[in-house]
């Protein structure tokens, strides 16, 4: 498992380094309270240290990692920091949903049903890896969508925490096909409700797809372990 090579172009080296160490933490392979050095990560990934900090100090800002004497000491992911991130997905992405509907942004829906068939051929490859990344992509145009600087800012800073979590867990779910196609029928359903404009069956929506998938996604991130 791996972040999809289109995430990773044109990212400096600690990026790419902390987007490893991101899966690990968050897969569970390196469980919290492990300490990670900078010399020993610098050696396995045969580089200085300068690019291990960079690497740190970005999971330490997404609350991976804690910095301490003796090194960065794994936090991980809780069910407690699951549950937030949810929270604010759904905040952002009801708010640029609304939005979205009162524009009648006709642009903005073609593009999400043509990331909606990305996700069917990434199934019909059997490549989950793809699949999570173009499940990002398509919240992530409708959060951008809305055209909100502070919005967009925010959700710049998880959207890192929000893909890694989406690949473990794709990953996980991807042998039941009746599953996935369950989440794509989700998608479909958002954008029919963009096409409806009607605001009270958007909200509705919105929320039933979130507590639909922050279920999944919890169950293959804490339930497998």
């Amino acid at each position: 498992m791996q972040f999809p090579e289109k995430w990773l172009q044109g990212k400096s080296l600690g990026e790419k380094i902390s987007c490893v160490l991101r899966l690990r933490i968050i897969d569970g392979s390196t469980p919290s309270g492990t300490v990670l050095s900078e010399n020993m990560l610098a050696s396995e990934f045969g580089t200085s240290r300068s690019p291990i900090r960079d690497a740190l100090k970005i999971l330490s800002n997404e609350g991976l990692i804690q910095m301490e004497r003796m090194g960065a000491v794994v936090l991980g992911l809780t069910p407690q920091d699951l549950e937030e991130l949810y929270d604010v997905r759904f905040m952002f992405e009801n708010f640029a949903m609304q939005k979205l509907a009162i524009e009648n942004d006709e642009t903005t829906i073609q593009e999400l049903s043509k990331i909606i068939d990305k996700m069917e051929m990434a199934l019909r490859h059997s490549d989950p890896s793809q699949f999570a990344y173009h499940d990002l992509e398509f919240h992530e145009t409708i959060v951008l969508s809305a055209d909100h600087k502070r919005i967009s800012y925010l959700w710049i800073n998880i959207r890192h925490v929000i893909l890694a979590a989406l690949l473990v867990a794709t990953e996980r779910r991807f042998s039941e096909k009746e599953e996935i196609l369950f989440l794509i029928d989700r998608h479909k359903r958002v954008v029919e409700a963009l096409v409806s404009r009607d605001v009270t069956y958007i909200n509705r929506i919105v929320k039933e797809h979130y507590h639909d998938t922050k279920r999944t996604v919890e169950e293959s991130l804490f339930k497998r372990r």
